[in-house]
C-alpha cells in the first residue's frame, strides 16, 4: 500500500484510524467538502470507520453527514496511508484511507456535520485544490 507523506517518527506512538472517502461524480463534476475549521481546506467527503462498522456504511454515512448527498458506489479504486497530526481528535494517526469512486444520487439536506460545504467542482480544480496528497493522487491517476 502507497505512503503519501512524512515517514512515522520512531518516538511517536501512532493510533491507526481507517477512514472511507469518496470520489462523487455528477456528469464531469465532483463533490468535494470544504472543512471550515480547524483550518479552511477541501478534501474528498468521508472520514473514520467506527467499530463494528464497514467501510461502505462508514462510507454513506460521512457522506451524508458532510455533503448532504445520497450516492451510489460504483468500485473501490484502492487505498493508501499517511502518517499525521489530527488536531480535531488531538491525535497522532496512522490513517488507512480506503477510496471509492461513486456516483451522486439525491441531495437529502444541507450537510449536518459542522463547518462543512459541499462544492462542486471540476475533476482538474479539485486535484489543485484538495489538501490531502494522497487524496490528490487519486484524483489525478482517474482524471
Amino acid at each position: 500500500m502507497r505512503r503519501f507523506g512524512e515517514p512515522p517518527r520512531p518516538d511517536v506512538n501512532y493510533t491507526d484510524r481507517a477512514g472511507a472517502y469518496a470520489i462523487i461524480q455528477r456528469g464531469r463534476d465532483l463533490l468535494i467538502t470544504e472543512q471550515a475549521e480547524p483550518f479552511c481546506e477541501f478534501q474528498l467527503p468521508g472520514g473514520g470507520i467506527d467499530p463494528g462498522e464497514s467501510a461502505i456504511a462508514a462510507l454513506h454515512r460521512e457522506v451524508r453527514e458532510e455533503t448532504g448527498w445520497s450516492i451510489s458506489i460504483t468500485r473501490k479504486l484502492g487505498m493508501f496511508h499517511t502518517y499525521i497530526f489530527m488536531p480535531d481528535y488531538d491525535l497522532m494517526a496512522h490513517k488507512i484511507c480506503h477510496i471509492f469512486l461513486c456516483r451522486a444520487v439525491m441531495q437529502k439536506s444541507a450537510p449536518t456535520e459542522p463547518q462543512h460545504t459541499a462544492v462542486w467542482m471540476n475533476p482538474e480544480t479539485a486535484a489543485n485544490m484538495v489538501a490531502n496528497h494522497g487524496d490528490r493522487a487519486f484524483l489525478r491517476a482517474l482524471f
